[in-house]
């Protein structure tokens, strides 16, 4: 069923185009083809994979593949191009910059169809992906349908990081990352797109090195079109399997997320807020602690014990949530939650805080993604 509270948000959601106007969930010949678009960088261990799961798709209306290669230093490119060589639905096209906005935009330049899909390249698609994409795009009317990033793990940290990943507790609410009814959304995982939205606000913007899609989004809403969200499109995601590539990865995430809140601050709420607000009470708590254990200090001890229940109290929060929460989980998974939980919040929030305003000051460089 749908939100009703998006549905008062966004009541343009109700609205349905022309296009969807002729569309008969019983005539299979009314699906469209399909541009399926793919950024790849160094992906040698997971793009013929990939590459397979996007062919072996079942889809009446057809479709291509684009696949986009940054400078890659292993042999993506090779497999890349052995691929296209033995099936004519792939086509190549360069990415100097290897960044995913610029990849997009290339890709989309590259593509023929009206129908346009991002794929990652160590993603792996679902059996009825496209088919039940497209046919959401075309009942709702929406400029870009999408679902939801479901984690699973492989080892047990890997795992945790997925349980933390797919829990309010991890990445807040969003339906992106935890799942939620149908309806219109903020953002959405990877998104299939109406071309003439993405050519509407002028492509991708290739500034934003990290969260282009969300960034991409902001402005088709903006625009007045529809972003829909539903729970029908599950795609598996592997997590960072090591702490440093986590801690690597969130720290990104949240130094681009203040690039997104400066540029546009109205976008600003309680859930991007927490990492940031828990990461500078931890650490203040810490120095605090820490300050006062100096023999010249002029810190109480009151003070200093005060300072260091801050982390004390944080640190006992995500063990607690662990253990009522992931008690289901298996134990070697359980007790790698908080040290996940932790690494994300505290390199979330650190990368929030310490982003400088070099980073993206406005907007340049998107290209119209138009077809040659």
């Amino acid at each position: 069923m749908h939100n009703d509270r998006n549905q008062d948000r966004y009541p343009e959601g109700v609205r349905l185009t022309p296009f969807a106007d002729q569309y008969s969930a019983e005539e299979r010949g009314t699906l469209p083809a399909v541009s399926v678009v793919m950024p790849v960088l160094n992906e040698e261990k997971h793009l013929a994979e990939s590459v397979a799961a996007v062919l072996g798709q079942e889809y009446p209306g057809g479709f291509e593949l684009v696949l986009a290669i940054g400078p890659c230093k292993d042999r993506t490119e090779a497999i890349a191009r052995e691929l296209a060589a033995a099936d004519s639905r792939i086509t190549v096209v360069p990415n100097p910059s290897g960044q995913i906005a610029s990849a997009m935009n290339a890709a989309v330049k590259a593509a023929r169809h009206e129908i346009l899909t991002r794929i990652d390249a160590h993603s792996m698609l679902p059996e009825g992906y496209l088919r039940r994409a497209v046919r959401t795009l075309m009942e709702t009317g929406a400029a870009d349908v999408g679902g939801w990033m479901a984690a699973e793990g492989v080892t047990p940290f890997q795992s945790a990081v997925a349980w933390a990943m797919t829990s309010p507790f991890g990445m807040g609410a969003a339906a992106n990352h935890t799942g939620g009814d149908a309806g219109p959304a903020d953002t959405v995982y990877l998104g299939v797109y109406r071309r003439e939205a993405i050519e509407k606000v002028g492509g991708y913007d290739e500034t934003m090195l990290i969260a282009e899609d969300w960034e991409l989004n902001y402005r088709i809403r903006a625009a007045g079109g529809l972003i829909w969200f539903t729970p029908d499109l599950k795609v598996t995601y592997r997590p960072r399997a090591t702490l440093g590539a986590l801690a690597k990865q969130q720290f990104r995430y949240g130094r681009w997320r203040r690039v997104v809140a400066r540029r546009y601050p109205e976008t600003v709420n309680l859930r991007y807020m927490a990492p940031p607000m828990a990461t500078a009470l931890n650490v203040l708590g810490l120095l605090c602690g820490i300050e006062g254990l100096t023999p010249v200090s002029p810190v109480s001890f009151g003070i200093a014990s005060l300072g260091f229940a801050i982390p004390a109290v944080y640190l006992g929060g995500v063990t607690a949530v662990a253990a009522v929460f992931a008690r289901n989980l298996p134990l070697n998974v359980r007790v790698r939650v908080p040290l996940a939980l932790t690494v994300m919040h505290m390199c979330w929030g650190a990368g929030y805080l310490t982003s400088p305003r070099r980073l993206a000051g406005r907007r340049g460089g998107a290209r119209h993604a138009r077809r040659a």
